[in-house]
């Protein structure tokens, strides 16, 4: 199927309150576009360098997400776009990005990463290090960035009892983190989780974002699928 017969087919198989970044890493400009003349408006990168590249190239109501580990020296070129950062792994990265935005007057909506893949390589928080970062008089001082929710990666497995257990345990980090320490923020709602093969799993054990590339771009053009 074409990228755009891609994109309808996996928007008629997820729910409405679901929300598809079409994550377009390693493809060209001419291959995202065919997915925007398609309707699709958020695509997801996860190197720096690359989504600062390919957005002067695309249309400026294009919402960005970055869902890669991000290295804090690249945050300054990406905070003046960027629509939301997934990947939050550290206080460290939360902290520029806040400063960073605080310089272009703008709020970024973040995703506080966990890990929770059995693969060393997923970065992520655990549950005590996200629990420091909200409970600090830092974090409650930060006024340009806003806490939506939680990503993870799962493991790269076939295996549904697997993947299902992953899905689920993220699934309560943010039932605990919105109990406890976001009940009374609106914005707090967000569960990114799930991939171009796991996707319906995911949706099932509550996400509310997925990220899907090779099941709309096909195979990646460089690197691993």
């Amino acid at each position: 199927m074409s990228i755009q017969d891609n994109i309808r087919h996996i928007r008629a198989s997820i729910p409405d309150h679901v929300r598809l970044v079409a994550v377009s890493k390693t493809k060209p400009v001419s291959d995202i576009m065919k997915a925007y003349d398609a309707g699709q408006r958020v695509f997801g990168e996860n190197k720096a360098q690359e989504m600062i590249g390919k957005h002067p190239e695309l249309p400026g109501d294009i919402a960005w997400h970055f869902i890669g580990h991000l290295q804090s020296n690249k945050v300054k070129f990406m905070v003046p776009f960027v629509h939301m950062i997934e990947s939050v792994d550290s206080f460290k990265l939360l902290k520029e990005i806040n400063k960073q935005a605080a310089k272009v007057e703008r709020r970024i909506d973040c995703l506080l990463q966990f890990h929770i893949a059995s693969e060393d390589t997923k970065f992520g928080l655990d549950m005590d290090e996200a629990v420091q970062i909200i409970k600090s008089d830092e974090f409650a001082q930060m006024q340009n960035i806003r806490i939506c929710g939680v990503m993870g990666m799962a493991t790269f497995t076939d295996n549904e009892e697997v993947l299902r257990e992953e899905f689920s345990r993220l699934r309560k980090y943010f039932h605990v983190m919105k109990d406890q320490y976001f009940s009374g923020a609106d914005e707090f709602k967000e569960i990114s989780m799930g991939m171009s093969g796991d996707f319906q799993l995911a949706i099932e054990e509550g996400s509310t974002i997925v990220r899907i590339g090779t099941g709309i771009f096909g195979a990646r053009s460089r690197g691993s699928a």
